[in-house]
């Protein structure tokens, strides 16, 4: 099989995207070099010794098991009739647009015939935007927490008063602090069931790195972490976006993209949202080459179905 080599620059207006991926065998052969930077690698036995097929779009026949792989085999694309150059555009709106593109939005720019192929596209690229083994937050990490209307017909729109949490879903945010503290890093959200130990310990855990200061407003439910040095600053009647004031732009920001692009949050699928906003966010700097990271996650993402994405308990 010839080498493809990996592409390093990345097109910065539509004109340019549309010269690069004009027919599906550009964006076959891009999605040839992310999946198999090195070389094709047989997915069932490892070989790497492969001739493509004639016969079959874009599809390798290992020469030590006999295997047939397509390109989109066992990605996020697997199955899929739509086509690539389809995929590619979704792709590059999604990762491109400073707010991000709804589903509608997407029908009308792509011309789809039903909302339904706009949503599950979306909804797939979507799951596509948090990448595997990414590394955790270091350093100074301002964490607290915050709640979310919930766009639903059983949840009142404005949520109950205070600390109830009727009609709202609660998230949990960490920013790094740069620049000695005139700047945000990265950033990670969290949909929790509460805000007990357990549910931020595992927050914890699972975004902010060993021997990093969270910086808190004191909430009992942070000390103990294991491996996170604990900085509380008791809020009082100070207002919380003095003491943890990039945590809190990150949640104002949040709030207000949700209810612009999207109208208001659902519980189902609120991590699927988080996760596109911190996707952004985290590439704000470089978001044209925010395409090539969600190419990438996309093809090494196992596929998923229509009924996977509407219940999310089925992915489990």
């Amino acid at each position: 099989m010839p080498s493809v080599p990996a592409m390093t620059d990345f097109p910065h207006s539509l004109i340019e995207f549309q010269q690069r991926f004009g027919d599906e065998a550009a964006c076959a052969q891009y999605l040839v070099a992310a999946r198999w930077p090195d070389g094709f690698v047989c997915p069932g036995c490892g070989s790497g010794k492969a001739w493509r097929l004639e016969t079959k779009a874009w599809t390798y026949e290992c020469a030590s098991c006999g295997r047939q792989t397509s390109v989109t085999a066992g990605t996020i694309m697997h199955h899929s009739k739509l086509p690539l150059t389809v995929w590619f555009w979704a792709a590059y709106l999604m990762a491109t647009h400073s707010n991000g593109i709804s589903a509608l939005q997407l029908q009308r720019q792509l011309a789809f015939g039903s909302y339904k192929t706009a949503w599950l596209l979306c909804a797939k690229l979507r799951c596509s935007m948090r990448a595997p083994g990414r590394s955790p937050l270091a350093g100074l990490v301002e964490v607290d927490e915050t709640e979310i209307p919930c766009r639903s017909k059983n949840d009142p729109v404005t949520g109950g008063g205070g600390r109830s949490h009727q009609g709202k879903m609660l998230v949990v945010g960490a920013v790094e602090v740069e620049d000695g503290g005139f700047g945000p890093g990265r950033i990670r959200l969290s949909q929790v069931a509460d805000y007990s130990t357990a549910s931020l310990h595992a927050f914890l855990a699972a975004n902010v790195a060993p021997g990093a200061t969270a910086k808190t407003d004191g909430w009992s439910g942070y000390p103990g972490a294991t491996g996170v040095t604990h900085d509380p600053h008791v809020v009082g009647k100070m207002a919380a976006h003095i003491i943890l004031p990039w945590v809190h732009r990150i949640f104002s920001n949040l709030k207000v993209w949700a209810l612009g692009v999207y109208h208001g949050l659902r519980r189902k699928h609120l991590q699927c949202y988080l996760d596109e906003f911190v996707f952004r966010f985290n590439r704000r700097r470089t978001r044209h080459a925010a395409f090539r990271s969600l190419l990438g996650i996309a093809a090494a993402h196992q596929p998923l179905s229509y009924k996977m994405l509407i219940s999310p308990e089925a992915k489990a």
